[in-house]
């Protein structure tokens, strides 16, 4: 009786068994298209076994039946790797578009631009034409007034290239306060499923819920850079690159975006400005495009405005005009570069008012008007011309958005081939799941077949042998 009664017991434990292998097949079939979700497989292990003495010190031997546990098949290692790719990746994307955005105020298209295919080369060329048109008629009204004319569409077009760029900044602005709503929301979800997994499996993988904060992990990874800490009870940690605590066990730490000289910055719970430590996501990438490249090309579309504005206005006061009267200011420009490009414009309304003429050569004497076309060829301070300060402008622009640009790609598909080789060995196939499914029902029939004979045997042998209606 005590060898059948094992039996019984490892009969059913194997049914046990192939009924929990059963549930992981029929739980993956019906995840298979859940995002990030991870698969299941069950693991069959012999029970413990146990010996019984009989008469004569016979033995015979029973096991418990087989064990079997459901584990998902995940690698910590490449799910790491995945959520710093997408950092990397979204950083750098971010940035790229940010790029992208300045190209498009300098009308640049590629790594290379010619300056005469731009706003800003044009209306540069239409000026230093009108001046050359002018030495050749130098008392003319009409050519006077082209000078001016040309002279106000160049500083609108610089006007409204500086206020483009004003307008790139105030965008990323409200593109990070966005994401740092999204940013909180999902830190928010992070620590609810922190606390949940210390509840329910603190020692062992969580299955779906390790699922759910692991999507939201790398989720998070698309707007910030993360450091994981796992921490005890199964739980996360998370801070920024500097830092700053996100999650902390089933608390989150909600971040707040504000400006600081009219760029964004990110403050921590306490109010800390943190935003010297935020890299990495697109947080990071905005971050870095607003602080580096976005002053980069303001600085250097002012220089080019004061440049031309000065060495004209110069080169205007150093000759006379028509009525003889010393040339004054064309550009009206702030006492430095910075900011020329947003307040630069024409003053004079009068044609008259360009000085034409050199000093000692007479109203009609045309030396100074060619003297003011030089201006596009002459050097400056710094060693440049006119087309060749904007010509190196675009090409900066050009060259760190084609070099950011081609970052991106690379990221990409090396995210892409991590995402791959998660892919394969986490998600579900049903190929795999249809073989396990015709294995595990075979093994439960099996095992309820053996059950079967087992009850027909401790019938007959409750019975001594005897028919009867017990069973």
């Amino acid at each position: 009786m005590g060898s059948l009664n094992g039996l019984f017991d490892m009969s059913r434990s194997a049914l046990m068994a192939d009924q929990a292998a059963l549930n992981a097949t029929a739980n993956n079939v019906a995840n298979q298209n859940t995002v990030g979700y991870t698969k299941q497989v069950a693991s069959f292990t012999a029970g413990d076994v146990v010996t019984l003495t009989g008469a004569g010190n016979s033995t015979v031997q029973l096991s418990s039946g087989p064990q079997a546990t459901t584990t998902a098949v995940r690698d910590r290692v490449l799910e790491q790797r995945i959520q710093q790719q997408t950092q990397a990746q979204s950083s750098s994307s971010a940035e790229s578009d940010l790029l992208t955005q300045i190209q498009n105020v300098f009308s640049v298209s590629g790594s290379t631009a010619s300056t005469g295919s731009t706003q800003i080369g044009t209306a540069l060329n239409t000026l230093f034409s009108s001046l050359t048109t002018l030495a050749g008629n130098p008392t003319s009204t009409a050519t006077q007034q082209g000078v001016l004319s040309a002279a106000s569409v160049l500083a609108s077009t610089l006007n409204s290239a500086a206020t483009q760029l004003q307008a790139v900044g105030s965008s990323v602005n409200s593109a990070v306060d966005s994401s740092v709503t999204a940013v909180n929301a999902l830190t928010t979800t992070i620590a609810g499923l922190n606390k949940q997994i210390s509840e329910v499996s603190p020692r062992g993988d969580a299955g779906v819920l390790e699922d759910q904060r692991q999507l939201a992990i790398t989720q998070l990874s698309q707007y910030v850079g993360l450091d994981q800490i796992r921490t005890e009870n199964n739980g996360i940690t998370l801070t920024t690159q500097g830092g700053a605590v996100l999650v902390e066990g089933g608390t989150a730490s909600a971040l707040k975006m504000t400006t600081v000289g009219g760029s964004a910055a990110i403050l921590d719970s306490s109010g800390t400005n943190i935003t010297a430590g935020v890299q990495g996501g697109s947080i990071g990438g905005q971050i870095a495009g607003q602080s580096v490249d976005l002053p980069a090309a303001t600085t250097a579309l002012d220089a080019l405005a004061y440049q031309v504005a000065t060495a004209v206005n110069t080169q205007n006061q150093a000759g006379l005009t028509t009525t003889g009267a010393a040339g004054g200011a064309i550009f009206a420009v702030p006492a430095s570069a910075a900011g020329c490009a947003a307040t630069i414009s024409v003053i004079p309304t009068n044609p008259n008012a360009v000085a034409t003429a050199a000093v000692g050569e007479g109203s009609s004497g045309n030396g100074n008007a060619a003297a003011l076309a030089n201006v596009a060829t002459t050097v400056d301070s710094s060693g440049q011309t006119v087309a060749g300060r904007l010509g190196a402008m675009l090409a900066r622009v050009g060259s760190s958005a084609s070099s950011l640009q081609q970052q991106t790609t690379t990221q990409q598909a090396t995210l892409t081939q991590l995402t791959t080789q998660r892919s394969s060995l986490s998600s579900v196939s049903l190929d795999t799941e249809a073989a396990n499914l015709s294995q595990y029902e075979k093994s439960y029939q099996a095992a309820a077949q053996l059950l079967t004979v087992l009850d027909r045997l401790m019938a007959t042998a409750m019975n001594i042998g005897v028919q009867t209606t017990v069973t």
